[in-house]
């Protein structure tokens, strides 16, 4: 089976070649790993990676005398959002509340060293979140970058009771170091290296203290229309249920049900896929067997009629019902 890599995998492949230090070595190999697609036609490769990252870490241990654990961290659930800020902005709060993950919580900066995946519940999917060093030039560790550029979507954590517009602008020129262009716009891809687009979440938090109705309108003022812009607090809970259908709503995904002749739809399970998908891409989700051989569907949501055949282009919407034949 062909592992059909994307552009970006060949990239971090020339960055890996490119490499001189064992450190960085790591780095691109993780990222090529993190940038390949997971079918059968990558698992020798997928092997093949970790084990170059086994040996180099087993380098990396005797030149730095400390064993450093791989910072990979591959997609789980229906979508990956990393959760980034600067120091104190609340992001482990966050995690915390939203998530089962348990990060380190404190007053003060810093306390946030590595990265801590934990998965949030949104009605019947589950999204995995990422919480992330403060993004500082001194805290910038070289696995951060591939991390970032692997999410599907980057929730930034402003804090409200200090100058959010002034935080903004520190993480964009630290995300634009890392090659990452929030949005579509901005800058135009350099022919020399990839940039990075990704989509963004503005959370201004910290809703409770002084000053942050008044900060929280100037970062409307200069964002919205751009970004989407959210205001909680982190810690009292506020505008948390909000926020997880925000994030459902900037990720851009539908589900999508099965159900078999003659039985029930499955609404426990969905099919999570890109907005603007196919029958036919989801048919693939399901099986490959289905994307190949599917004869026709049924479809009950979007179609004209419920029960109506659809043609493998049909595009579908969220909360759609299909039935495969083979």
């Amino acid at each position: 089976m062909p592992a059909n890599l994307p552009p970006q995998y060949f990239d971090a492949e020339k960055n890996f070649r490119e490499a001189k230090d064992p450190m960085e070595k790591i780095a691109a190999l993780e990222e090529m790993l993190a940038i390949m697609p997971k079918h059968k036609g990558t698992d020798h490769l997928r092997a093949e990676l970790r084990t170059r990252i086994a040996k180099l870490n087993q380098l990396a241990a005797k030149k730095s005398g400390a064993r450093r654990a791989s910072m990979v961290i591959e997609k789980e659930g229906a979508a990956q959002v990393a959760v980034i800020g600067l120091p104190n902005s609340g992001k482990s709060q966050l995690i915390s509340t939203i998530t089962n993950a348990s990060p380190p919580v404190a007053e003060y900066p810093f306390t946030t060293h590595s990265a801590t995946p934990g998965m949030m519940e949104f009605e019947n999917i589950k999204i995995q979140m990422l919480d992330t060093p403060p993004l500082v030039h001194q805290a910038i560790q070289f696995w951060l970058p591939p991390l970032l550029r692997q999410a599907d979507v980057l929730l930034i954590m402003l804090d409200l009771s200090r100058n959010p517009l002034e935080q903004m602008e520190a993480i964009i020129a630290q995300l634009k170091k890392m090659r990452i262009v929030l949005g579509d716009g901005g800058v135009g891809d350099d022919p020399e290296f990839t940039i990075w687009h990704r989509k963004a979440l503005i959370i201004g938090n910290k809703l409770d203290l002084d000053g942050a109705s008044q900060n929280y309108a100037a970062l409307k003022a200069e964002y919205e229309g751009r970004f989407p812009v959210i205001a909680v607090s982190a810690k009292q809970g506020t505008g948390l249920e909000e926020l997880k259908a925000k994030i459902y709503e900037v990720l851009d995904i539908i589900r999508v049900y099965t159900k078999a002749p003659g039985s029930k739809a499955d609404f426990s399970d969905p099919i999570v896929i890109d907005r603007g998908s196919t029958l036919a891409d989801a048919a693939a989700e399901v099986h490959k067997d289905f994307a190949a051989g599917m004869k026709f569907a049924r479809i009950w949501g979007s179609g004209k009629h419920d029960g109506v055949m659809a043609k493998r282009d049909h595009i579908l919407e969220d909360g759609d019902i299909i039935e495969l034949h083979l």
